[in-house]
């Protein structure tokens, strides 16, 4: 969040992003944090967080949706070299959130493989709907990263690393608009 805050501020470090840490890296790796986030292009999770080489495990799916290959790149930091965090970002404006909640709402399914996004996104759509509020696409944008959180907090690999305090499962939000990314929850006591 240090690494936010400066990029929130404009005084960048760019860290560990040199030929030395490429040397350093190049044998072994070992991230202190893996985040699933969004393709969106606005959205890159190792600028947000100025952080740079061998720093962070990051998956990237439309609207931060899941399957079992995606879970299992998730899990490979906690499980095979014991990174501590795992964080889950969504963010404002999210074109694939929209996409997936107007197919839904219209009944009208995207072309391809862009259903089965859609499909990964029903149950934050359904959310969405039940809670209301004057913007709908945002609010099941926040519904689908605490859902996700939630869903890999307690899923059957990783649930006992958050239950032993080994791994912090960590839902987030980035805004466009200031650059801040918000913990909507499962931070660390």
């Amino acid at each position: 969040m240090a690494g936010n805050r400066r990029w929130v501020s404009g005084d960048l470090h760019h860290p560990d992003r040199d030929p030395n840490r490429r040397q350093l890296v190049a044998q072994a790796q070992e991230p202190f944090g893996s985040i699933l986030s969004c393709i969106d292009s606005r959205v890159p999770p190792e600028l947000l967080f100025d952080t740079g080489l061998g720093d962070l495990y990051v998956m990237r799916t439309g609207g931060e949706a899941v399957d079992p290959v995606v879970t299992g790149s998730v899990e490979y930091g906690p499980m095979t070299s014991g990174t501590p965090l795992v964080m889950v970002l969504g963010h404002q404006r999210c074109g694939a959130v929209e996409a997936a909640y107007k197919s839904l709402r219209d009944g009208k399914p995207l072309p391809g493989n862009l259903q089965a996004i859609v499909k990964a996104l029903q149950p934050a759509y359904e959310q969405a709907v039940r809670e209301g509020g004057t913007d709908p696409v945002e609010t099941m944008a926040r519904a689908q990263v605490k859902l996700t959180a939630a869903d890999l907090r307690s899923n059957q690999d990783l649930a006992p690393l958050v239950k032993k305090g080994t791994l912090a499962v960590v839902g987030a939000y980035y805004s466009l608009d200031t650059g801040k990314v918000e913990v909507l929850g499962g931070a660390p006591a």
